[in-house]
This record gives structure tokens, C-alpha cells and sequence, in this order.
């Protein structure tokens, strides 16, 4: 039994209690009130994303502890395993979010995506190993703030005013730096220290970033066709 698993059944029940409350807090607009939930999802997903330990504590651990760039495995500092295992709660909540209000037609590519980010978190958790690799990965909710901001404006029917032009930029520019960028370097670093990880390790890295890949560059084309190319 790992005390990490109790962190993940709190991040759990902390997450459905917000969803639970968010209509409350923030009430849906006309244009949002057929779709309840979702409104409801978003406000849950873009509450993670925003959450200071999420992404500043990401490029923080970087800094002060240099040693990590070197070893992703089996180096990392104090709160950092908390940090992982509080996202395995969230994506668990999503994912069952989604199972029951969403027909699966819809929410496929989702439910696949949070698989896989729960399986690789989930190994982190249990072994406290690979935390380091997994803190490179949560650098990619930087960019899920843009992107939750665009569903919000999108379901408030706020796409023609300046303020989702100028989120489309910034979803755009984070999405290559923060995404895309940290997908490659995570891609690569497994790569060079493919002799140092275990094969079981490897091979679950590996199917990970190949399914997440062209996952991600599926939907940046999308979000570049919708939001400039039209």
C-alpha cells in the first residue's frame, strides 16, 4: 500500500466536490445551459491547470534542484510526488466525468488520453520513481489553461470578441512551447537513457509518447484550422 494512493482518493474527492459545486459558483450562460456538465467539466479541468503547484512548481523544481535534468527516475524533491499523484486523482475524476455524461463516440480521444496519462502517473505514484519525468509532463498544463479558456468562450458564445483572439494566440504559442516542445524533449530524454530505464519502464514510456504524439499534433492542426485558417 503506497500513503500516495491516499492523495490520489482525496484529489479524487476534492475534484467531483468542485465539479458538484461549480454551476453554483459559476453559473452557466444561456448558450451553456443545454450542455450542463460540460460547462460544469471545463470549470473542474481549468481549476487543475490553474492550480500554482500544477505548472510553477514544475520549472521551480527544475531550478533548484539541477541534479533532476540528469536523473528523471529516481530524483525528486520533497511535495513533487504529492504534486503527481493530486493530477492521478483529477484525470481519474475526468475520466469517469466524462464515461458518465458523454457518449463514447464523443469523448473517445479523451478517455484514451487520460488512460494513458494515469497508467504513466500512476507507475510514478506507486514506485516513486520516474516523479521527475512526470513533473516535465505536468509543464503541459501551462498550455491547458489557454485551452480550457477557449472551451469557456466557446460555450459563452464569446468567439467573435477580442479577448478569444487574443487567448487563441497565446493557446497557439504555449500550445508549441509547453506542449509540443516538452513532448519532444520527453521523447528524446527517454531515448538517450533508453539502457538506463527498465524494459517494462521503456516500453510503457514509449507506447505513451507515441500515442500522445500525434494525439497532440492532430490537435494543434485542429485548433490552427479553426481559429486562423478559416
Amino acid at each position: 500500500f503506497s500513503p500516495g494512493l491516499l492523495v490520489v482518493a482525496g484529489s479524487f474527492a476534492a475534484f467531483r466536490l468542485l465539479n458538484r459545486g461549480l454551476e453554483r459558483l459559476v453559473p452557466p450562460p444561456p448558450s451553456a445551459r443545454r450542455n450542463r456538465w460540460k460547462w460544469r467539466n471545463i470549470w473542474t479541468s481549468l481549476a487543475h491547470s490553474a492550480l500554482p503547484d500544477t505548472h510553477s512548481l514544475s520549472p521551480r523544481r527544475f531550478y533548484l534542484h539541477p541534479e533532476m535534468s540528469n536523473d528523471l527516475v529516481g530524483t525528486h524533491p520533497p511535495g513533487a510526488h504529492s504534486l503527481v499523484a493530486v493530477s492521478v486523482g483529477y484525470f481519474i475524476e475526468d475520466f469517469v466525468d466524462m464515461l458518465c455524461n458523454q457518449k463514447l463516440h464523443q469523448s473517445w480521444e479523451l478517455l484514451f488520453h487520460h488512460s494513458v496519462v494515469i497508467i504513466c502517473f500512476g507507475i510514478a505514484v506507486l514506485l516513486h520513481q520516474y516523479v521527475g519525468f512526470a513533473l516535465v509532463a505536468l509543464l503541459v498544463e501551462i498550455n491547458s489553461i489557454f485551452l480550457h479558456l477557449r472551451q469557456i468562450l466557446l460555450m459563452a458564445n464569446l468567439v467573435h470578441t477580442p479577448c478569444y483572439r487574443l487567448n487563441s494566440l497565446v493557446n497557439l504559442g504555449t500550445y508549441v512551447v509547453f506542449r509540443m516542445a516538452t513532448l519532444a524533449w520527453m521523447s528524446r530524454w527517454l531515448f538517450l537513457n533508453r539502457h538506463n530505464v527498465p524494459p517494462a519502464a521503456y516500453a510503457v514510456g514509449t507506447a505513451g509518447m507515441a500515442i500522445m504524439t500525434p494525439m497532440n499534433i492532430i490537435l494543434f492542426y485542429r485548433l490552427l484550422r479553426s481559429d486562423f485558417l478559416k
